[in-house]
């Protein structure tokens, strides 16, 4: 002890200067090592393929959730087939509205689970059940739903386009930004490992192979001094997984297996091909007119209520592997009213669920160390182009939804981790952190999974017992959402509990937070954000 007291006055020339703190790691308000950032696209060709990447990554939520939905309203395989070409058609058109007038983020906004849960109670309304013949059944769920939907865009884009969203935005600090975002992606943990394991055989060696080609390959592989595997990780893990299911397919492995062992496995059962037209156009109603229903288009507001937290949480992980700042709150509302906009598009069209900003796209983004706007751009008309020729686009569409799901398990926890990246800028050493972190955390998992037992039947009593199914879906469908819970318990603490002392704002990094608040406060806005001259006219950020 005594030693290191002398050696502390000879380093400060027996003055009385304090030492100088030690800090191992700098605080980046852009992350560091992100070879293309949002206005710098790589050279064509690289791009092109990245954005084909992002294509086949978006395919998976694209045909589960019509998968899920149209048999149960009496739909067949060619009926399936052209609900996920609109789905993917209005994708595309979305992902461009978004990068161009929106958030101008290099987000994909693909269709949104959020709304599985109110969808699924139109489809299960008496109404319909009493329809005999299962086409006239389709049509007029379809037509249910499409008004639901339009309902719920209304909702969003009043949200956005007043700025009531931007005002509710205000209010986050990085403290509160960290659980938020951790649980956009740490929510989707049912469309992982669980679904990787409805065909272990083929899902597990692709969770595998994805892990060793974004993370080892570039050791053990090394090819042209350039980050090629790692870069198109999923193309190789897709192509090798994809190959080893059609040889367990054409080897008749699974031949007279269980029907739900076959759909998950096999890469011929399906039936997308078969059933998609050559060429298709969506168009606007195509399925005919929409109906409304209020308690339903209630329904499907909350989901859309959702949609909108896990869309911003998605945002922030976008623009941070997108190596810009922290999106300004009136972004943030430009961006909610132009998922509103998408959410109207999906009605318009009939794609059985809203529109959201894609989580496991966000993570391609951290993956390929690639954040640009361009790439997604491409993306949306890779969207586009599949969805009017049909058979091609089924192709790609028969990959096995476990080989999908092993990506999942890499891109979700991507994105929980730039959650984890806003701790730098709280203190973490503070017993108001620990507990609003630790708090929403365990409320984030536990809300969630309760509501979740009670709505697949595990409980028979409590909280939301209630005659009303649809105002059950509600609460439900708000509940459910781990990300929804643990941003409002975690905004909720983080605003009542002593917030105004400089020592607590310093702790959760309101002091460095605050000049992204307002757009005109930092320069770097105008160039991540900022709209052409000719649309501030039109669209203002205020």
């Amino acid at each position: 002890m005594a030693q290191a007291g002398g050696s502390n006055s000879g380093n400060s020339g027996g003055g009385n200067k304090k030492p100088e703190e030690v800090q191992p790691h700098p605080v980046k308000e852009q992350l560091p090592g992100i070879q293309y950032c949002v206005n710098s696209p790589p050279p064509w060709p690289e791009a092109v393929l990245l954005g084909f990447q992002h294509y086949v990554l978006t395919l998976g939520i694209t045909t589960l959730i019509p998968s899920l939905i149209v048999p149960q309203m009496g739909g067949d395989d060619g009926e399936k087939a052209r609900v996920i070409q609109t789905l993917l058609f209005v994708s595309g058109l979305n992902t461009l509205l978004q990068s161009l007038f929106g958030t101008r983020l290099p987000a994909v906004v693909a269709g949104s689970y959020s709304y599985v849960i109110p969808t699924t109670s139109i489809v299960l309304a008496r109404r319909y059940q009493g329809l005999a013949d299962p086409h006239e059944r389709f049509i007029e769920t379809m037509r249910g739903i499409q008004g639901a939907l339009i309902a719920a865009a209304g909702f969003q884009m009043l949200m956005g386009f007043l700025g009531i969203w931007r005002n509710a935005v205000r209010f986050l600090s990085p403290l509160s930004v960290v659980p938020y975002v951790t649980f956009t992606g740490f929510g989707l943990y049912h469309l992982g490992f669980p679904m990787v394991a409805k065909c272990v055989e083929v899902g597990l060696p692709g969770l595998l192979v994805m892990v060793f080609i974004s993370q080892a390959s570039n050791q053990v592989l090394y090819l042209l001094k350039r980050p090629i595997w790692d870069r198109f990780a999923v193309l190789f893990s897709v192509g090798i997984a994809w190959l080893y299911a059609q040889l367990l397919t054409s080897s008749g492995v699974y031949s007279n297996k269980p029907a739900m062992t076959e759909i998950s496995c096999r890469t011929d059962r399906t039936g997308l091909f078969t059933a998609a037209p050559w060429i298709y156009i969506p168009y606007p109603f195509q399925w005919g007119r929409p109906t409304f229903h209020a308690g339903e288009a209630f329904a499907m507001i909350a989901a859309s209520f959702v949609s909108l937290f896990e869309s911003t949480g998605t945002f922030f992980a976008t623009a941070r592997y997108g190596s810009a700042t922290p999106v300004p709150p009136s972004v943030v509302s430009r961006g909610a009213g132009w998922l509103g906009i998408g959410a109207l598009l999906n009605g318009m069209f009939g794609a059985v669920t809203g529109a959201s900003a894609s989580v496991e796209n966000a993570g391609l983004l951290a993956l390929t160390r690639v954040g640009s706007r361009r790439v997604i751009q491409i993306s949306a008309g890779f969207m586009l182009f599949f969805s009017v020729f049909g058979k091609f686009g089924a192709i790609f569409a028969s990959i096995p939804l476990p080989i999908v799901a092993a990506l999942y398990c890499v891109f979700f926890g991507y994105v929980s981790s730039a959650g984890f990246g806003f701790l730098q800028f709280c203190n973490l050493n503070s017993f108001r952190t620990k507990f609003i972190l630790g708090f929403s955390f365990f409320m984030g998992i536990s809300v969630p999974q309760y509501f979740r037992e009670y709505y697949h039947g595990g409980l028979r009593s409590g909280l939301v017992r209630t005659s009303s199914g649809l105002f059950g879906d509600i609460v439900i469908v708000i509940f459910m959402s781990h990300t929804t819970v643990a941003a409002l318990v975690a905004l909720i603490l983080d605003c009542s509990l002593s917030r105004e002392t400089d020592a607590t704002r310093k702790d959760t990094g309101l002091h460095w937070w605050e000049k992204f608040s307002i757009y005109s406060s930092d320069v770097r806005n105008d160039e991540f954000y900022g709209l052409p001259c000719r649309l501030n006219n039109l669209f203002p950020t205020l």
